[in-house]
């Protein structure tokens, strides 16, 4: 009787995983083919196409975005071909590396294997599907969160293995994202200390020590095959970053505002409850439950909700981070069972509050496509996007540029990439829609990866960061010898561009139609 049962539940367990890999890239093919919003759609569309063709980021264009989401594109377009459907699976895929590793780590924690499943579905339906397609946002937060499930995994099972894989882990999200990898980091680090300090074991040290020399490695040993100078790395990827970070830390973060904290993400702090309680009353009875790993454990889940809503209060971004709210019932679930078994209507208001927010945010955010600015779009007025390339065959099309006339668009851009097809110059094409030099099979020339940057580095003028970035703009486009520059409009942040990185003496801008304009390259000191 016990080998049938045994056997019954190995075949559930491997039916939960199936399930839950056709639920979490179905949800995420169908939402990522539904809408766009161009600054963030396409944004790693070109750039994985680049790579595949031996462009790289640093090297060839300015970029504050991680390398990660653009080598792992390319890979894709490798492998599923360039396509809108790659794309998306590509985004498809995180969503089902996030609900596996939640679905594992709770079944690790002995939480029966339905409510494994049960949080695990939650979680596919709001991690990725707020934007459907490849985001540095989300690829950062998820394996964020999977680099604090490493680490619990680490003091539960007492496993080195996962010391090993920590770090790999954690520098992979990191050159996704700065942040929230930044605080999640110093989040891992700060209770690894702790935790050492308790239980100090030299081999758990080493496997560390040795799984940051293997991504080390591994990310210098990509660097040196595409070319790219460890000083230009530094200087885009970290040190500009860390420029705009400062503003949006002084502008976006504070105030400290209890409704924007507190209120705005309620069901997250409600979701964390249990875990603060019986941390709390665990101390109180016995102050030496502050060196017992559960509450590590603890500690580290409740530390990592805040540094989401950190991030997320620091971005300019629509709501993604209540993908968190079901993991944190989960355990909250877990540690339930544990200390407070009797009390069975706690459960259920658990379960409640897991599914009920879940409906919720979808609905509120994903469903009306409110990430993608397209909250007030009337979907059954999409067009099957492959009229501007069949490499889009799939995707629905309607943006939040023109959300009320998508043909009009359509029609727009298609005119416009006949006049740039058409002219044999040596060009760049400046733009949002960063899917049209695929779809031309010809490389942009693009002096920035995204044209935000532009405008950032201009008011910035009076730092050595924004010489630096005006020194690579120019050295590209006489390396390339670029005679015409094509600006796509618009541009979030603003049309301007060549006026932001160039004398007016070098350049002559022609309006050529409604969204289309060029700059015709003249001689002059500093193209010289």
């Amino acid at each position: 009787m016990k080998i049938i049962k045994s056997n019954f539940n190995k075949y559930k367990k491997t039916l939960y995983i199936i399930i839950l890999f056709f639920f979490s890239t179905s949800i995420n093919q169908y939402y990522g083919n539904l809408g766009v919003c161009p600054i963030d759609s396409f944004w790693f569309f070109n750039s994985g196409y680049d790579v595949l063709n031996g462009y790289y980021p640093f090297k060839d264009y300015w970029t504050i975005a991680g390398p990660f989401i653009t080598y792992t594109q390319a890979l894709f377009f490798m492998v599923f071909g360039v396509s809108w459907f790659s794309y998306v699976f590509h985004a498809s895929i995180f969503n089902f590396l996030i609900s596996i590793s939640t679905y594992y780590t709770l079944y690790k924690f002995k939480l029966n294997i339905n409510y494994c499943f049960f949080y695990s579905l939650l979680v596919s339906i709001l991690a990725y599907p707020s934007s459907g397609t490849p985001y540095v946002d989300h690829h950062a937060s998820i394996l964020s969160i999977i680099s604090v499930f490493c680490f619990i995994l680490a003091l539960k099972t007492n496993l080195r293995i996962y010391w090993f894989f920590l770090p790999i882990i954690l520098l992979t999200s990191f050159l996704t994202k700065q942040t929230p990898t930044g605080h999640f980091f110093l989040i891992i680090a700060f209770l690894s200390l702790l935790y050492f300090i308790f239980n100090f074991d030299i081999k758990k040290i080493i496997y560390g020590i040795f799984g940051s020399l293997a991504i080390i490695i591994f990310f210098l040993v990509i660097g040196l095959l595409s070319n790219i100078s460890f000083e230009t790395f530094v200087y885009q990827y970290i040190l500009f970053p860390l420029s705009i970070g400062e503003i949006r830390f002084d502008h976006f973060l504070f105030p400290l505002e209890f409704s924007r904290i507190f209120i705005r993400f309620k069901l997250i702090h409600l979701s964390t409850l249990i875990l603060l309680i019986i941390s709390i009353k665990s101390i109180i009875n016995n102050y030496k439950y502050l060196k017992n790993n559960e509450f590590f454990i603890s500690l580290a889940l409740i530390a990592s909700s805040y540094a989401l809503i950190m991030h997320q209060l620091m971005t300019i971004n629509g709501m993604f981070i209540f993908f968190i709210i079901p993991i944190l019932t989960g355990f909250s679930h877990i540690y339930f069972l544990k200390y407070y078994k009797n009390k069975k209507y706690i459960l259920s208001m658990l379960i409640i509050l897991s599914l009920g927010s879940t409906i919720h945010y979808a609905n509120k955010y994903i469903n009306k496509r409110d990430f993608m600015d397209l909250r007030n779009a009337s979907m059954s007025k999409t067009i099957n996007s492959e009229i501007l390339s069949d490499k889009l065959s799939g995707l629905k099309w309607i943006s939040c540029l023109m959300p009320n006339n998508p043909k009009k668009e359509i029609e727009q851009l298609l005119e416009v990439m006949k006049i740039i097809k058409n002219d044999n110059a040596n060009k760049s094409i400046i733009t949002d829609y960063q899917f049209m030099s695929v779809a031309l099979s010809l490389y942009d020339f693009s002096q920035s990866h995204v044209w935000f940057i532009n405008h950032v580095a201009n008011q910035k003028n009076d730092s050595k960061y924004y010489k630096i970035y005006k020194d690579f703009f120019i050295k590209n486009i006489k390396r390339n010898k670029i005679k015409k520059a094509y600006l796509v409009k618009p541009l979030w942040g603003g049309n301007e561009v060549f006026e932001n990185g160039l004398n007016s003496d070098c350049y002559k801008k022609e309006k050529i139609t409604e969204i289309l304009d060029v700059y015709t390259l003249k001689e002059c000191k500093e193209l010289k």
